[in-house]
């Protein structure tokens, strides 16, 4: 069989910024086994995998995978298989109900400057526990940091909306610029704590309109550091909000954040926060695209 595989920039619309993500067009065939290699090969953050056919409240599948796992769900990677899938089909608006491991869950396109946004609907928001003081002690050990580095007002937290992320607040974008995270004690901090990712942040962003300038490890996946991440800024808007840190409007919010800068790989991202009452109800984040190129692979 030939499988048609796409690399695609997400959260940008320039060549070679933004978080990478590979994309499989026709994925029915592929084994769990070759999707794995398929995305070890590419040794992307996340591929996705789009099998398109419809079935009982969806209109396609996709599954995603890091170099050395499968992941329930991957913002980038979605953006980016969404994008390839409306480029292919001419499809210039609408919505369409992706299958995941996280659930089905909506994508809609819409027409930007004579291009596409994909907006990503994300799954149910997930408050985990804080940050106890021994666990905040690993931590800080892991990324090198005093707690006079650490923004005092938040706390240290996982959050999910599909894909569990902790969320460490800092004081300021030098700290943030100067992580250097030992990446062995945060995979055995990831063992301990079940959740694989830890995503470090500033409202210390150095741009004006930019709310949070982010940077995401995810040692324990395959992933030592990510570019630009869906399923860390959604989680972020859900925090921001349950603690007041985002105007109280009865509408939501909608902020853009900026990741990546450390690694030569700056994005963007659109993160709409709609309320119910004081509290986040749901969560989508949007953003842009580029095919860097197209080949083909036989197996």
């Amino acid at each position: 069989m030939q499988y048609e595989l796409y690399q695609v920039d997400a959260f940008t619309n320039t060549l070679f910024e933004g978080n990478p993500a590979g994309v499989v067009l026709n994925a029915e065939g592929l084994s769990e086994s070759q999707m794995l290699q398929i995305a070890n090969e590419l040794h992307n953050s996340e591929t996705a995998f789009i099998f398109d056919k419809k079935g009982s409240g969806y209109d396609l599948e996709v599954r995603f995978f890091t170099p050395t796992r499968e992941v329930p769900i991957c913002g980038h990677a979605t953006i980016s298989a969404h994008y390839v899938y409306a480029k292919i089909h001419g499809i210039t608006s609408g919505t369409i109900r992706q299958k995941t491991k996280a659930g089905i869950l909506p994508v809609e396109i819409i027409k930007e400057e004579e291009d596409l946004r994909i907006i990503m609907t994300q799954a149910a928001i997930e408050y985990g526990p804080v940050f106890n003081a021994r666990e905040k002690q690993l931590l800080l050990e892991a990324l090198d940091l005093a707690d006079s580095d650490l923004e005092q007002t938040l706390p240290i937290q996982i959050v999910s909306t599909g894909h569990s992320k902790v969320l460490v607040p800092l004081k300021s974008k030098q700290v943030l610029d100067s992580l250097s995270p030992k990446n062995e004690l945060l995979i055995q901090l990831s063992k301990e704590i079940h959740c694989n990712g830890f995503y470090t942040f500033t409202f210390d962003s150095e741009e004006p309109g930019v709310l949070v300038s982010g940077r995401m490890f995810a040692p324990a996946i395959g992933v030592p550091e990510d570019p630009v991440t869906g399923n860390a800024n959604g989680p972020l808007g859900a925090y921001l909000t349950h603690y007041g840190r985002l105007p109280n409007k009865k509408e939501g919010n909608t902020f853009l954040i900026k990741q990546g800068e450390a690694m030569g790989r700056k994005g963007y991202m659109q993160v709409h926060v709609f309320r119910s009452g004081l509290e986040p109800e749901l969560i989508k984040i949007s953003g842009r695209a580029r095919i860097v190129f197209k080949t083909t692979i036989d197996l």
